[in-house]
């Protein structure tokens, strides 16, 4: 039972790491942009939702209210600001503005909140559980997982089935078509990373609720989301949700046998995936 309890708990902290995952395959499926800050971004709405809970005495999961559309304007006017400026053939612009934006944060958070570790007080949710049978699942952990499931239905069904998931398609698949064919490509561009640091916020919050942080924490998220997206399959949203949950999985079984190879199992796993499968386990299927 101890190892069965081990998976489910992998399971649902692969949860979280889809949620950390999600906005980076977002906009590397329509920009095929790869965003180094995602990381401190993630960071910020956890310093962000800390600011709006010490000022207005909300829980976290009310601050969400003010958190997401926040870091969802930030998205958009980073986008159409700064990042659409190096946008081209040339991935190296966009990785290196993305780069100088992760030390602006860190050392922006730094100076404004100190190195000393912060978490979210959420109450008795934080403790709470429910008995599945002699194992003990986490209320909060369940509604990180929910909240994923739901958070990439969403983004798969607007991708789909509305006309911003047909704009977002057809500016990926053709930049330079889709403008003749009336779509703002800088406007686009901008409602993709305003979507992508929603799911962040959420990311966010739901980090600075499950565990400490501070302002060098970033690093550490941008390799597990990275890490998902690979073993999911770039661009693949629901790849995304398989990768986070098999990075969870493999990360808890390794705590099981030594817990100093908790984390060095999820990149094994991760090295190895990548090793047989390049393109990941669900590639993307473009049309």
């Amino acid at each position: 039972m101890d190892w069965i309890n081990a998976v489910i708990q992998g399971v649902l902290l692969g949860g979280l790491y889809a949620l950390f995952a999600a906005g980076l395959s977002l906009i590397f499926g329509v920009m095929r942009l790869v965003n180094i800050a995602h990381g401190d971004l993630i960071v910020l709405s956890a310093y962000l939702a800390l600011t709006v809970t010490t000022a207005l005495g909300l829980h976290p999961l009310l601050a969400l209210i003010i958190v997401v559309p926040g870091m969802a304007l930030v998205g958009y006017t980073l986008q159409r600001a700064i990042l659409n400026r190096t946008m081209g053939d040339d991935l190296l612009p966009p990785l290196l503005v993305t780069f100088g934006l992760s030390v602006i944060i860190q050392n922006a958070l730094l100076a404004g909140y100190s190195a000393d570790p912060q978490k979210l007080q959420a109450g008795e949710i934080e403790t709470a559980s429910v008995a599945l049978g002699s194992i003990a699942l986490g209320v909060m952990p369940l509604i990180v997982f929910a909240t994923a499931v739901v958070v990439i239905a969403a983004l798969q069904w607007m991708f789909y089935r509305t006309a911003l998931g047909r704009a977002f398609r057809a500016t990926s698949d053709n930049q330079d078509i889709a403008q003749l064919m009336g779509l703002n490509r800088a406007h686009v561009f901008g409602l993709a990373m305003g979507l992508s640091l929603a799911v962040t916020a959420l990311a966010g919050v739901f980090l600075g609720m499950r565990t400490s942080f501070d302002p060098a924490a970033g690093s550490a998220r941008l390799i597990f989301g990275f890490e998902a997206v690979i073993i999911g399959g770039l661009g693949n949203l629901w790849g995304t949700l398989a990768g986070g949950v098999i990075l969870g999985v493999a990360q808890t079984l390794g705590a099981k046998i030594n817990p100093g190879y908790q984390i060095l199992a999820g990149h094994l796993v991760f090295l190895a995936i990548l090793a047989i499968r390049p393109r990941g386990l669900f590639p993307r299927i473009d049309g």
